[in-house]
C-alpha cells in the first residue's frame, strides 16, 4: 500500500516538473523572440547622411548617423535638427550607403525592442536606402 502511494506521488511530481519545465522553456522562448526579433515598428526617415562606419571590438557592424531637420532657414540650412542612429545588416546596402555620405537620403527601417551584438548598436535596422537629389 505504501509503495503504491509513493509511486503515485513520484508520478505526480514528475508530471508537475515536466509541465513546469515546458512552461519555463515557452516563456523564455517567447521573451527572447519579443525582445530581439519582434518588429516593433517600420517606417521611413529622410535626412542628411552625416556618418557611416564599420566598427566594433568583437562584432564588427555597420553604423550610420543621419541628421533629420525639421526647420530650415532661408539659406537651406537646418536650424532644428536631431540625430537618427541606425545599423545596417546587409553588406551590399552598407557599401551603397558608404558612397552616399554627405547626401540627402530616404531610408526604410525596422525597429526592434532590443539589440544583439552581431546585429548592431541601434534598435533601428535599415534595409533600404534611396538618394534624394536636392
Amino acid at each position: 500500500m505504501k509503495t503504491e502511494k509513493q509511486s503515485k506521488i513520484k508520478l505526480l511530481f514528475k508530471r508537475t516538473l515536466w509541465i513546469i519545465s515546458i512552461a519555463v522553456i515557452l516563456i523564455v522562448g517567447i521573451t527572447i523572440y519579443w525582445k530581439y526579433y519582434f518588429t516593433y515598428s517600420k517606417g521611413y526617415r529622410a535626412g542628411l547622411l552625416q556618418k557611416f562606419s564599420y566598427k566594433g571590438n568583437i562584432f564588427k557592424t555597420y553604423e550610420g548617423e543621419m541628421i533629420l531637420s525639421s526647420v530650415k532657414s532661408t539659406n537651406n540650412v537646418a536650424l532644428a535638427s536631431e540625430k537618427f542612429l541606425f545599423s545596417v545588416i546587409d553588406e551590399q546596402l552598407a557599401n551603397r550607403l558608404d558612397t552616399l555620405q554627405g547626401q540627402f537620403v530616404i531610408i526604410h527601417y525596422t525597429e526592434k525592442n532590443s539589440t544583439l551584438p552581431w546585429r548592431g548598436e541601434s534598435v533601428y535596422l535599415v534595409d533600404s536606402a534611396k538618394c534624394v537629389n536636392k
